[in-house]
């Protein structure tokens, strides 16, 4: 090779050695964090404007900046429908710089959400929505679930609710993706302890009159009325059931999801002795009665486990940007999968290969009116579900993401 050839090949070697540094850095901009959530409608109490503040919460948390740039957030309602929630990620990523996606209630709204990011390779936040399916047949690089799944609330409440004697269950399910993923999943862990499912029906989204379908429940005779339904669904039920006399009459009720915003609303006395499977308690220690009293005083509402997960998913996040300095998605996914998770709701957890974060669960009973002591005292907790028991083996998995053998 000639002298000048030598120089050229010296200059493209030098390119080449600054071309991976490059392709990690940050990118400049400002992050910009987006909230998509249901605000005005039967989900709103479970994330909306509280995950918006959560979120908030987390990134002043941080300093408000993170490997030298601000971090911003935004925010929008998807109105509970997969189109709206499609079309406002698209310009969040497109037009409007948006680095990150958080919340997501509404499973349906949350599986397009994900075709989408992953497209764009931008980072998914998954808090409110339930799906187990988000980590199994549409799993993504650059998806993470985090809070809970419909997998971990049937191996909870379903779980105990079979072994207590309740062997066999009908379905009151909402009628899309998520009621659909919870049933499938209550029904497989009822099926697997011996029990029966002697029915289920499908009802509209946001419905105001669950008597046709109590009456069916009714008349199945079965022990166990499974709710596969959410928010103002499962307040509606529960309160209709009570009005139905369906408990005293002998049957119980399974709220296979059911939140602290919920009992609020229902009240003891309508919710006692319910038994649920939740990520998180505002009032389980020292830890969390701290980090709920900074949200209650901004909301003056106790906080859902969607909403302390959107504070422990931004958190997560912006450490993992810290850490691995860039905004690029995929990489920054992949420092949130080599740090581990603590925080106050998680211990020793992780991110794993298929977008599920891993963290214990717990089953909680509703208190009896004369058992609570003070403002939001609603539950008492029964167990601790570790990790590796709440959620799906990777053995079973179907994401493509999973190496198997």
């Amino acid at each position: 090779m000639n002298r000048k050839g030598v120089i050229a090949a010296a200059a493209l070697a030098l390119v080449a050695a600054g071309a991976g540094p490059a392709a990690a850095q940050m990118s400049g901009k400002p992050i910009r964090i987006g909230v998509l959530s249901d605000m005005s409608s039967l989900y709103a109490d479970i994330g909306g404007p509280g995950s918006v503040a959560a979120a908030q919460m987390a990134v002043k948390d941080m300093g408000g900046s993170v490997a030298g740039v601000p971090v911003q957030v935004v925010s929008a309602d998807h109105l509970n429908k997969p189109d709206t929630g499609a079309a406002i990620v698209r310009r969040w990523v497109d037009q409007e710089g948006v680095d990150a996606v958080v919340d997501v209630p509404t499973s349906s709204v949350a599986l397009a959400v994900q075709e989408i990011l992953k497209e764009k390779q931008k980072v998914f936040l998954i808090s409110g929505a339930a799906s187990s399916d988000l980590t199994g047949k549409a799993c993504s690089p650059t998806g993470v679930h985090w809070t809970y799944d419909t997998y971990a609330l049937a191996q909870g409440t379903g779980g105990a609710l079979v072994k207590q004697g309740g062997d066999t269950w009908f379905f009151i399910t909402a009628d899309y993706a998520f009621g659909h993923a919870l049933q499938r999943d209550a029904a497989a862990v009822v099926t697997k302890h011996g029990g029966k499912v002697l029915g289920a029906v499908d009802v509209p989204l946001n419905n105001a009159d669950f008597s046709s379908f109590l009456l069916q429940a009714q008349q199945s005779k079965a022990k166990i009325i499974g709710l596969a339904n959410a928010g103002g669904d499962t307040i509606n039920s529960i309160k209709q059931a009570a009005e139905f006399g369906i408990v005293a009459g002998g049957q119980r009720l399974a709220g296979l999801l059911v939140f602290a915003s919920d009992v609020n609303s229902l009240g003891l006395k309508t919710a006692q002795g319910l038994v649920l499977t939740e990520a998180f308690y505002w009032d389980q220690n020292d830890e969390t009665r701290a980090w709920s009293k900074r949200f209650m005083e901004q909301m003056h509402k106790v906080p859902t486990m969607v909403q302390a997960g959107v504070y422990g998913a931004v958190t997560h996040y912006l450490k993992a940007i810290a850490a691995a300095k860039t905004d690029d998605g995929p990489k920054v996914v992949a420092e949130m999968r080599a740090l581990p998770i603590n925080d106050f709701m998680t211990k020793n957890g992780h991110l794993r290969e298929d977008g599920r974060v891993m963290r214990d669960m717990y089953l909680f009973q509703v208190k009896k009116p004369e058992e609570s002591k003070y403002p939001f005292d609603y539950y008492k907790q029964l167990a601790v579900i570790p990790a590796a028991e709440a959620f799906r083996p990777l053995s079973e998995s179907e994401c493509p993401l999973v190496r198997k053998g």
